[in-house]
């Protein structure tokens, strides 16, 4: 392995301290500044876990030359203006998501990497959940034989949460379930079609004039006989919180259990009826994981559930993703491979759901994904 170490700042406390340990020990990686804006809060963790540098200023920090790599967990408003506040800054780029909230930020962020050579990695979790990979594995393999359909779901009760959350449209934060509809077989979506269904309450809608309790979107594959439908809920549904992707193969299919913690189901073809399914409880993957850090995909932060980020307690720890994320992003800044996803790859995983709410809003109508969403 190399001895390159790339020098790492994170960006936003709350779901972004989940992360903290795991740069510490990542070996290419060198974690030298915290950035958030309360700085009680900021003291508190940097204290914590030994970080000299503190900044409560993202302008700031970004002028700091000893900074290759910003990782960015902050709210969902700023993910596009922050992502390309460090591109122009000359900063490689992590980013929670989704990518952005506009089509146009999308735009930006890939034509800036493209003009800069910088990398852009959107921190996606359901791709490096070990449930995925698990599937990953299963198809390439061969085992699923030929995939003939995909689908996904994202369900969460987002009452409760801060300000930018009421009202959301259900789409505008899909990434969870479109990403590993295209990241399994490593697709591009062409074009989408959603439609809107039931209605939140009246106070919920005026934030952003979005009436949908749920959206489920078809996506048409690009250069491919596939397509896949994902739907997602936010509010004013009935549903523990799950995070789900089912892929059906000629050979074998996996579906996602209906109940958190419960083992996936994965039906064998032309066997006798009652035995095609069989729960199979997930294997972990962290031997994919360099050493130090192969712990993180069943510990997190803490070593208890006290204090842990509300989105990695009601996500189940993410299926153990985080220190892969942190892997494929460091490993991608010493090797100089592209990440999965990359820039175009993350816009065009976004832009299925902003453009399947705006196809929603207009009763359906077929949306194509822009050119600047496809790899070169």
């Amino acid at each position: 392995m190399s001895t390159k170490k790339v020098k790492i700042a994170i960006i936003g406390l709350g779901f972004g301290a989940e992360f903290i340990p795991i740069y510490k020990k990542y070996p290419n990686a060198e974690l030298v500044a915290l950035c958030q804006r309360n700085k009680e809060k900021l003291n508190e963790i940097a204290d914590a876990f030994e970080v000299e540098k503190r900044y409560t200023s993202y302008e700031e920090l970004l002028k700091d030359p000893d900074i290759d790599a910003v990782h960015i967990n902050t709210p969902i408003p700023n993910h596009g203006e922050q992502s390309i506040q460090a591109l122009k800054a000359g900063k490689h780029v992590a980013c929670t998501v989704p990518m952005a909230t506009t089509v146009e930020e999308c735009e930006e962020i890939v034509h800036l990497t493209q003009e800069t050579g910088l990398t852009y990695m959107m921190m996606e979790t359901v791709v490096y959940a070990r449930e995925f990979l698990y599937m990953k594995e299963l198809y390439d393999s061969g085992e699923l034989g030929k995939v003939q359909f995909l689908k996904a779901s994202h369900q969460q009760d987002m009452d409760g949460w801060p300000n930018y959350w009421p009202g959301l449209p259900p789409m505008h934060y899909a990434t969870h379930c479109v990403g590993p509809v295209l990241a399994l077989t490593r697709d591009e979506a062409e074009y989408v079609s959603c439609f809107g269904s039931g209605t939140i309450r009246e106070d919920l809608i005026k934030e952003y004039d979005s009436p949908f309790a749920v959206e489920t979107t078809h996506i048409k594959f690009r250069n491919s006989d596939l397509s896949a439908q994902v739907y997602r809920s936010l509010f004013d549904v009935a549903r523990q919180y799950r995070e789900s992707f089912e892929v059906y193969g000629s050979k074998k299919s996996v579906e996602w259990p209906l109940i958190e913690g419960k083992p996936l189901v994965v039906h064998t073809a032309k066997k006798p009826e009652p035995e095609i399914p069989e729960e199979v409880e997930s294997p972990d993957f962290a031997k994919l994981l360099p050493e130090e850090i192969q712990r993180f995909t069943t510990q997190g932060v803490y070593d208890t559930d006290d204090n842990q980020h509300l989105s990695f307690t009601q996500g189940a720890g993410h299926g153990g993703s985080h220190p892969h994320l942190v892997h494929a992003f460091v490993d991608a800044l010493i090797t100089g491979k592209s990440p999965y996803p990359n820039a175009s790859q993350s816009a065009n995983i976004t832009c299925v759901g902003i453009l399947a709410h705006e196809s929603a809003l207009k009763g359906g109508q077929l949306i194509k994904l822009p050119e600047f969403t496809f790899e070169a």
